[in-house]
Formats: C-alpha cells, sequence, structure tokens
C-alpha cells in the first residue's frame, strides 16, 4: 500500500482506501463526540459523585489539559515508534479510558480517568489527518479534508444531543461506554487495513522544554480549578501551585531561548506578526466557545428546569450553525479580505454573547437556539479564515511546529476560560446574593403588602426560605449575565488586532482543517 508520491509527481493509488478512511474517520468522530457529549449529563455525574458546581468543571478541564500537553509531541512518537502502532495505542488507551470514567465512583476518580482520556485522544486527529493526506492525491485532498472537517464537527452538533439521550434514557456512564463500539470497530480497521510508517530513529524530542511547559500547563490548571474552593491566595496549596507554574514556566523561558539545539517551542515563530496574533485570537475563540457551552449546560438544566434531551437539543444547533458557516466561508476565501470574515466572526460572537446577557429564566426556546446558532455562525467564519491568515506569512518548514502551538493556544483557551469563568460565576453569585439580600429587612414597607407576606414573609421560616429561593436564583442569573459579558468584551477587545494582520503575497498552501483538532 505505497502512500507517498515518487520523486516524479506521481501517486500510487492506496488498495482498500475506502476501509481506511472510514476507520480513521471513526476514530475522528470517537475524539470529537467526547469533547462536548459530556457537558449535559455534568448536572448528573455531579450528583453522582457529589461534586460541587466549581468542582465538576474539572471533568471537561481534565481532559482538555491532558489533550493540549500531549497534541504537540504527538507527531514525534508517531516517526519514532511508528504512526500504525502509535494510532492503536491511542484508540485502545482512549476507549480503556472511556470505560474507566464509566465506571468510576468518586469525583478523583472520573478526573483521573479524563486525563488519561485526554493524554490518549490527543494523537487521534493529528495522525488521522497526516493519514488521510498520505492515501490521497493533492488534488483529491480537498475533498478528503472536507469529510474530514465535517467528522470533527460532528461532536458540538450530535455531542449535546446524543449525550442528553443517553442520560436520560439508560445512564450518564453510557456517554462514555458509547466510546467502546465505535472504537472497536476503528481499531479493528486501522489494524487491518492502514500500514505502517518507517521509523525514524534519530529524531529527539526537547524533553525538558516538553517537561517544563507540561508542568507550567498543568499547575496553572490546577491553580485555577482549586483557586475558588481554596479562597486564592489564602491557601498554602494555591500558593504552592502558583510558585510551581511560575518557577516550571521560567525554566521553559530560560530552556527555549539558550538551547542550542532544536528546542520544543521555536522563538522565531513569534517574530511573525500574523502567527503571534493569530494565537492571541485562537486562545479567545477556545474561551468564548467552549467555556459558553460549559456555561450553558447547568443555566438550562439547573437555572431554567430543562430536561437533559431538551437541553441537548436546544444547543445542538450551535454546532450547526458553525458547520454550514465553515462550508460557506470555504466558499468565500480568496474572493472576501480575510480581515473582513475575521471581523465578521467575531461581531456574531460578541452580538450572541450580549443578546445572552439579557437572558433570564424565563427566556424561550426559540431565543436560545438563535442565539446559540449564531453564536456557531460566528465560529464558523472565524476557523477556516484565522487558519488562512495565522500561517499565510510564515516558511512551509515552520508550519509543522506552528500548527501544534496553534492547537496548544486553542486547547489552553478552552480549558482556562472555563475555569475563569466557572470560579467567577461562583464568586459573582456569593457577592450578588449578599447585595440583593441587603435589601431584604423587615422593614421594607414591600413586605407589608398581603401578596408578599403570603409567599415571601422574612417573619416565617418557610417565608425566609422562598425568600432565600428566589434572591439565589437572581443572583445567579445576573452572574451569568456577568460572564457573558466578559466574553463579549473579550471578543470585542480582539475586533481591532484584526488591522494588525497582514496580507500574504499568496495564499498559504494548508490545509485548514488542522485547526479543528
Amino acid at each position: 500500500m505505497a502512500s507517498a508520491a515518487s520523486g516524479s509527481g506521481s501517486f500510487a493509488i492506496v488498495a482498500n482506501r475506502g476501509a481506511i478512511t472510514a476507520s480513521i474517520i471513526l476514530a475522528v468522530i470517537m475524539q470529537a463526540l467526547d469533547t462536548t457529549i459530556a457537558n449535559v449529563a455534568l448536572p448528573y455525574i455531579q450528583g453522582s459523585v457529589s461534586a460541587s458546581a466549581d468542582q465538576i468543571n474539572w471533568v471537561l478541564t481534565s481532559y482538555i489539559t491532558a489533550a493540549a500537553i500531549m497534541t504537540p509531541p504527538s507527531g514525534y512518537f508517531a516517526s519514532r515508534f511508528g504512526r500504525k502502532r502509535v494510532l492503536l495505542v491511542a484508540i485502545a488507551g482512549f476507549v480503556v479510558a472511556s470505560v474507566l470514567c464509566g465506571i468510576a465512583q468518586s469525583l478523583l476518580q472520573i478526573v483521573g480517568f479524563r486525563l488519561l482520556q485526554g493524554f490518549f485522544g490527543a494523537a487521534l486527529v493529528p495522525l488521522s489527518q497526516s493519514i488521510l493526506l498520505d492515501i490521497y492525491s493533492p488534488e483529491e485532498r480537498g475533498s478528503a479534508m472536507a469529510v474530514f472537517g465535517v467528522s470533527i464537527m460532528v461532536g458540538p452538533v450530535l455531542g449535546p444531543v446524543i449525550g442528553g439521550w443517553l442520560t436520560d434514557h439508560i445512564s450518564w456512564r453510557w456517554v462514555f461506554y458509547i466510546n467502546v463500539g465505535i472504537g472497536a470497530i476503528a481499531f479493528a480497521g486501522v489494524s487491518a487495513f492502514v500500514t505502517e510508517t518507517k521509523l525514524d530513529l534519530a529524531g529527539k524530542l526537547d524533553w525538558l522544554g516538553f517537561g517544563t511547559l507540561s508542568v507550567t500547563i498543568a499547575a496553572l490548571q490546577i491553580f485555577l480549578d482549586r483557586g475558588e474552593q481554596l479562597d486564592w491566595f489564602s491557601s498554602g496549596e494555591i500558593i504552592i501551585e502558583a510558585l510551581i507554574c511560575a518557577c516550571a514556566f521560567y525554566l521553559f523561558l530560560v530552556h527555549t531561548f539558550t538551547a542550542k539545539g532544536n528546542s520544543f517551542v521555536k522563538p522565531r515563530l513569534f517574530l511573525d506578526r500574523n502567527f503571534a496574533l493569530g494565537m492571541i485570537f485562537i486562545f479567545i475563540v477556545g474561551v468564548t466557545y467552549l467555556a459558553s457551552m460549559a456555561l450553558m449546560t447547568p443555566y438550562l438544566q439547573s437555572l431554567m428546569g430543562y430536561p437533559i434531551v431538551t437541553a441537548g437539543l436546544v444547543m445542538g444547533p450551535r454546532g450547526m450553525g458553525t458547520m454550514v458557516c465553515m462550508f460557506a466561508v470555504g466558499k468565500l476565501i480568496g474572493k472576501v479580505e480575510t480581515r473582513w470574515l475575521l471581523l465578521i466572526g467575531l461581531g456574531l460572537t460578541a452580538w450572541a454573547m450580549w443578546d445572552m446577557t439579557g437572558w433570564t429564566p424565563d427566556v424561550s426556546q426559540g431565543r436560545i437556539v438563535v442565539t446559540g446558532f449564531i453564536q456557531g455562525a460566528g465560529l464558523g467564519f472565524l476557523f477556516v479564515p484565522l487558519s488562512v491568515v495565522t500561517f499565510a506569512t510564515l516558511p512551509a518548514s515552520s508550519r509543522g511546529d506552528a500548527t501544534g502551538l496553534y492547537n496548544l493556544s486553542r486547547n489552553i483557551g478552552s480549558s482556562v476560560g472555563i475555569s475563569v469563568v466557572s470560579a467567577l460565576l461562583t464568586e459573582n453569585i456569593q457577592v450578588n446574593h449578599a447585595d440583593i439580600a441587603s435589601y431584604v429587612t423587615a422593614f421594607n414597607p414591600m413586605f407589608r403588602l398581603p401578596a408578599v407576606l403570603q409567599t415571601l414573609s422574612p417573619f416565617t421560616a418557610a417565608g425566609r426560605a422562598a425568600l432565600d429561593s428566589v434572591i439565589t436564583e437572581q443572583a445567579t442569573t445576573i452572574g451569568y449575565m456577568d460572564d457573558f459579558k466578559l466574553m463579549m468584551i473579550m471578543a470585542l477587545a480582539a475586533m481591532p488586532l484584526v488591522f494588525l494582520l497582514k496580507k500574504a503575497a499568496q495564499p498559504a498552501a494548508i490545509d485548514h482543517s488542522a485547526v479543528m483538532e
């Protein structure tokens, strides 16, 4: 099964190409589903493992953080140990970790197993994409990457719907068990039809750079996840985590700028203005998209009382908006100035967040669906143009390293964003509750009204309980508004940076789907 072209530019037809494509697409779908399928099940998982509202988000951030750490070195492992072998280990490890998540009995167990899931899942998308690029000719790669892109977007579209149905009709544990069947078919297909690549025993990984960066990311994530619960720097644990993060990052920077050989991160990449700005943009995309999805689940189920299936259905159009606009924008690239497409994407994202700042528990399903679709459309306008402009001015030899950093920035944005908005939500609810409660006194003339005294009397235990429930709901609603407003401000603040991007003399010959990993 030859895959590469010869020096003359010819391309050998690969046997069983359809079976190979189907197998690796299944592996990609399995990984893509797990980025969103657990979202709608979070309240059920929270109750099952007795976790608090901020702790349960560790189920999301642990997976994203592990994937962020392990994505950049996946290419090294493939060249060192063989691409097929690494892909099979990744699929098998991901399935085993999924089963372990399903049988987890405590928060510590499920977070640990989600970390394991992220470690194995990180390699699935880039290795699958590289196989597709090898088995299709240059003329066919556009269609292959379109199929690849659709499989990536299956997660945001079907994840909430499938996750909601499984949790409601069977158990939340089945959002993880579903990977067993998909993974088994993918493993069998890859094992039977994909050929192994030649090993590159001379290749080296900058272990010191990789290790210090990994420790930095892990310590930062733990610091953010635990900070609100432990009252930040009043806790010795938080101080230690902050010191570890700072020291590891310092060592990483010193090593990166003084290494004589190839460092894990190439500093010269950031001298390219478009790439440096692209890293900022994709970080913001990570924050505004996945962090807002993490907020939507408790908002719909806990605050609005939506059944889990309904919550999944009203969240589904968000991914549909992304998919539709990605196809539309693909046709506009080269015909419309890339910076205008980015401005449209940021504008749609900011508008969606602005609309969400006006939501109350009485907001209609239609409005939620429309706003979610618009937010997804904003992401669709950002993905492909951002990949074009970020890599357009980089030399071809640097794009492999740049793509790894680009996806690392998006993953860090997602995990950090989820942690920050969750911490802010918890803190703002407490502050808002105290502010609103300060107006509740026995001397408030409103409590002299018979209708108020009947249900919200501060003079009876039942009335005080009902009153506290109303205040908590209002405080929570305002807390969500504050988070949505923060993400709106981030999208608006990024808009002027668009005009700093340089136009490339010629479009970069890259695969836009690389940014979807």
